[in-house]
């Protein structure tokens, strides 16, 4: 699953880049937690929880229906 998940982030990670940000997989759990840590411009923007659930969380559940939640660390 932690690859399935990567591929979902390489697509989503152009977007991010082009507004200075990016995103970097932390970790993958058996529950289907996914943890990422944003980075560049994305990490202190006030924005960040809205880019989270409603731009990569969306994209990784798309493609990889078992996940339940992405969080922030």
């Amino acid at each position: 699953m932690k690859e399935q998940v990567q591929d979902a982030l390489e697509k989503i990670r152009p977007a991010l880049q082009r507004d200075g940000g990016d995103v970097e997989l932390v970790e993958v759990d058996p529950q289907g937690v996914v943890k990422v840590r944003l980075k560049g411009a994305c990490g202190g923007c006030p924005m960040s929880q809205m880019t989270l659930k409603m731009g990569i969380e969306k994209v990784i559940k798309q493609f990889v229906p078992e996940v339940k939640s992405v969080e922030s660390v």
